[in-house]
């Protein structure tokens, strides 16, 4: 079956619309500041739906497109004057991020309070991403009747991460083993890469690259979320998988585009506003 994240980000967005109105009755426009260094294709396509959402709210969304061939000393100049603008909430620089830039200090160089992305250390925010995915499960798992709670059902789960990028498989696994969540890892160097996969009730797959998983990797009922895509020769963006080739034997399965994206702007819309709210 297919999992609609539109519907999920949808729900999400409406509350955010509520929750800003209230702050600009009080004076304050919620504002996220966007750090743009990449030419990368689907980075472009996330920043304008990052924006799009974010005004259709009634945030301020700013993005500032530096020079990729920026030194990592300059682009910290430029966090720490975001980091001391008190109209600023947000801050973000976009992966991914060009050869030369420092990934861990740009990282810890955002002031916690606003490293909306969550990726500091010591950040007030969990990763968008992650708790994306949580959601996407939680809408799955809201279909069944259990007599587990959520995150009890969730812990009854064989879990596999495939992938472990910077951007998505790292805050992924993150967010699941905040929750008591220990997911096995695959990555290009797993060596019981298919005894993995057959034996996962949920796959969570975070690579951007065709193929990834196909329904002979999986077994019959496995829950699929797809988290890395690509553009294809098609001109459009694919999943790590191909729907028609896993809709039958997956027993849920999220689209490319309309799965993990939607849910994904939304969450990181809600960190903004949290860090506005406090």
């Amino acid at each position: 079956m297919r999992v609609d994240g539109q519907e999920i980000a949808q729900k999400i967005f409406n509350d955010l619309k509520q929750r800003v109105d209230k702050l600009k009755g009080k004076g304050i426009t919620p504002h996220l500041h966007i750090i743009t260094l990449t030419s990368n294709f689907a980075s472009k396509v996330y920043v304008s739906q990052k924006k799009l959402k974010g005004k259709r709210i009634g945030a301020k969304i700013t993005v500032e497109n530096l020079d990729p061939q920026i030194t990592t000393q300059d682009l910290l100049k430029k966090i720490h004057k975001l980091n001391n603008d008190s109209s600023i909430h947000g801050v973000i620089v976009q992966r991914p991020l060009p050869f030369q830039i420092d990934e861990k200090k740009t990282a810890e160089a955002i002031n916690p309070r606003k490293d909306v992305d969550g990726f500091h250390q010591y950040s007030d925010f969990s990763p968008p991403v992650g708790i994306s995915v949580l959601k996407i499960l939680e809408k799955i798992y809201n279909s069944f009747e259990e007599n587990l709670n959520f995150e009890g059902w969730l812990k009854s789960k064989k879990i596999t991460v495939v992938g472990g990028g910077i951007t998505a498989g790292k805050p992924i696994i993150k967010t699941l083993v905040r929750i008591g969540v220990k997911p096995l890892t695959v990555a290009s160097q797993t060596q019981n890469r298919a005894e993995i996969l057959k034996n996962s009730d949920i796959i969570i797959c975070a690579v951007g690259k065709p193929n990834i998983l196909t329904k002979s990797d999986i077994k019959k009922g496995a829950i699929l979320v797809g988290v890395g895509m690509f553009m294809g020769k098609d001109g459009k963006f694919h999943s790590d998988y191909e729907e028609e080739d896993i809709k039958d034997t997956a027993s849920f399965y999220t689209p490319t585009p309309g799965g993990v994206g939607p849910v994904n702007v939304a969450e990181l819309l809600s960190n903004l506003l949290n860090a506005t709210e406090n």
